[in-house]
């Protein structure tokens, strides 16, 4: 009997122990499930945080300040370019109309009025009259010069009236417009004269000229007060 009692305490302790080791190692299991939530939890928080601020540092704010800064540079440029297509538009469209609406040389004739003499001096109209089929204008002053029949000037370029304004003259066709061209009488002022066959006419901002044969006499070329002197364009033919 004592020997079977001291089997049966033998056998409960082994089993105790045994017990003991199965719950040792249910817990260990258990500790190491609850740190996996807590590791993947972990992990996320920083993988967000990372992800977002690549995504707002990275992509939206740099370029978008890039894209901005030179959107507000280019603004800059273009009020420039404003200015330039203000330019274009107001002084470029201006000076197209200009090219569009002047009477050029072909489609001008000229003409020399009569002689309106006083006070010591000869007056005369320079006359161009628009021959086209178009209407065109003229402004400011004609080139003129006196030549001989070999087409040699004679005397100095005439120089322009002081003091008076030029406005743009608008020539229907037929119309005309006229400047006037002054010399003193040669007879009173003692200058050096000589007789062109040809007086050249240049219209405003034009390169060519016409040709109009001069039947008034001498004109002063050299010496004393032989200066001729041109006038702007008026509407008319100065008669």
């Amino acid at each position: 009997m004592a020997h079977t009692s001291q089997s049966l305490r033998r056998g409960a302790a082994l089993l105790a122990s045994t017990v003991a080791a199965l719950g040792l190692l249910t817990a260990c299991g258990n500790g190491g499930q609850g740190k996996s939530p807590e590791s993947v939890s972990g992990t996320a928080a920083p993988a967000t945080g990372n992800a977002s601020g690549t995504d707002t540092s990275g992509t939206s704010p740099v370029p978008s300040g890039n894209g901005s800064s030179s959107a507000s540079q280019g603004g800059g440029s273009s009020t420039g370019g404003g200015s330039s297509t203000g330019g274009s538009s107001t002084g470029g469209t201006t000076t197209g109309s200009a090219a569009a609406t002047r009477c050029h040389t072909s489609e001008l004739s000229a003409s020399v009025g009569g002689n309106n003499p006083g006070a010591g001096q000869e007056n005369f109209p320079v006359v161009l009259t628009n021959k086209s089929g178009r209407t065109c204008t003229v402004r400011g002053y004609p080139g003129a010069a006196f030549v001989n029949a070999s087409g040699t000037q004679l005397g100095p370029d005439p120089q322009r009236e002081s003091g008076t304004t030029a406005t743009t003259v608008t020539l229907k066709p037929g119309q005309s417009a006229w400047a006037g061209l002054t010399f003193s009488n040669p007879e009173i002022s003692g200058a050096k004269t000589a007789t062109p066959a040809a007086l050249l006419v240049t219209p405003p901002d034009e390169k060519d000229s016409l040709k109009v044969a001069w039947n008034n006499g001498a004109v002063p070329v050299s010496g004393n007060a032989s200066s001729v002197r041109l006038g702007v364009f008026s509407a008319g033919t100065g008669a």
